[in-house]
């Protein structure tokens, strides 16, 4: 169902950033009776944006009278320093917004009661929204998932009274939120991951807890406690309005092939802790469970040669989130490296003794062997994911490995656009070695 035509009549945004989030939001609010004024720094993107009819101007200069800037959450806004424009909003007291707090304004203005569900947390949130949004869609109920996972927030439709909004938050649209109130919360797990944009963890920490914000007796807030950093927001917020839910994946399991580990048994706690509160009964919810059918890039099945299973997880940019797929197999080949996160992969020592052999890609590949090394994990510094799928295949043959897995501990941009190219590279490649039962495909 679309939104009325004059659901923000008379309002003016400023939209700085035109990539997933901006254009489509730009597009929502012009169609919800908006005026908008948009930049990019780059050209590309402003003429696009163009030919779409849009005005596009530099907001560094000018008339700045708008209700609220909204920000791509890639551009910061404080640390680790604002954008220009951004800055100009601050000053002259313009909201600077994400485009979830708009879609929440915008279910409001146009009378929907429609419920909230938001998922945070360092790794984990994309599963246990899907999860969520799964099982709530076997319950029978109108559901929308999206934000930072899938579906730009704007670009969802509107929902009626008995609806429900399963938004994925970044800490980054996070720190970018006003009335938005989620009817129940989860915040998985927090580990070290974007300080450049948050100071400290402590800062990272202040920000993911706005997942929060403004909840209510009526409200739940779900909260993993496999974390010291969590188990004390835990504990802070059982002092407030919200019914607190603790969840933990520690010596728990799923049961299920598209939720390996205990890192999935917390992301299943929380789908099931947060479908409950929206009414939904357990044998509904064991039954969304079993029928996931998992994402890719998360420990996704993508082949299986000479019995040697090929594991793309290149949703894993940091060392935390391959310490949860390195719990989860024995007897590995590790394909690893690219821009590597504050710490590297000292963290992951407890389980280099799984690692038969490690293939070593991208920028921080020989940071990562001289960490291996210490630890005298035999490696070889293949460079590219091209020379390290065959050279792991070929040693996983050699050493009697059950698992090549492709768990980077970093992020891709130095030799791929994102994660999820990473990851397709991976399995094209699986798919060209030389044994008939390779596949491309989603979690079996």
């Amino acid at each position: 169902m679309a939104f009325p035509a004059n659901t923000f009549a008379g309002a003016r945004f400023a939209i700085l950033g035109l990539g997933r989030n901006g254009l489509p939001a730009a597009r929502a609010l012009r169609a919800m009776g908006a005026d908008t004024v948009l930049w990019d720094d780059g050209a590309t993107a402003r003429a696009a944006a163009e030919a779409e009819g849009f005005s596009v101007v530099d907001l560094a200069t000018g008339d700045f009278a708008f209700d609220a800037l909204v920000l791509s959450p890639g551009i910061p806004h404080i640390l680790p320093s604002p954008h220009p424009v951004a800055a100009r909003a601050i000053a002259l007291g313009v909201p600077v917004l994400s485009d979830a707090e708009l879609l929440y304004q915008a279910v409001r203005r146009a009378g929907s009661q429609a419920r909230f569900a938001g998922i945070t947390g360092t790794n984990g949130k994309s599963t246990t929204t899907a999860l969520l949004a799964h099982i709530l869609t076997e319950a029978g109920m109108p559901v929308a998932a999206g934000g930072n996972l899938g579906t730009a927030a704007l670009s969802l439709p509107l929902l009626p009274d008995d609806g429900i909004y399963v938004l994925e938050m970044s800490s980054y649209m996070l720190e970018r939120i006003a009335t938005l109130r989620f009817n129940t919360a989860a915040m998985l797990n927090l580990s070290p991951d974007h300080l450049d944009r948050h100071g400290n963890m402590s800062g990272y920490a202040h920000v993911k807890r706005n997942i929060f914000a403004r909840q209510t007796g009526d409200d739940v807030a779900v909260v993993g406690i496999d974390d010291a950093l969590s188990m004390a927001m835990a504990d802070a917020l059982a002092k407030e309005a919200a019914t607190v839910i603790r969840i933990s994946g520690a010596h728990a399991a799923t049961g299920t092939v598209a939720l390996p580990g205990a890192h999935n048994a917390q992301n299943a706690a929380a789908a099931r802790a947060m479908a409950r509160a929206f009414g939904v009964d357990d044998s509904t919810i064991a039954r969304g469970i079993a029928t996931f059918p998992g994402l890719l890039h998360r420990q996704s099945r993508v082949g299986i040669h000479d019995g040697i299973v090929f594991i793309n997880d290149s949703k894993a940019t940091n060392a935390d989130a391959t310490a949860r797929a390195l719990g989860c197999y024995e007897r590995i080949v590790w394909i690893a490296g690219g821009i590597q996160k504050a710490g590297g992969i000292a963290m992951l020592a407890e389980f280099f003794p799984r690692i038969l052999h490690a293939e070593l890609i991208g920028r921080d590949g020989p940071a990562f062997a001289e960490t291996l090394a210490a630890h005298e994990v035999p490696h070889h510094l293949a460079g590219s994911l091209e020379a390290a799928v065959p050279a792991a295949y070929e040693r996983a043959k050699a050493l009697g490995a059950s698992v090549v897995l492709l768990s980077p501990a970093c992020a891709s941009l130095d030799q791929f656009s994102g994660f999820e190219a990473r990851g397709d590279r991976f399995a094209d490649l699986v798919a060209a070695l030389d044994e008939p039962h390779a596949h491309n495909g989603r979690a079996a």
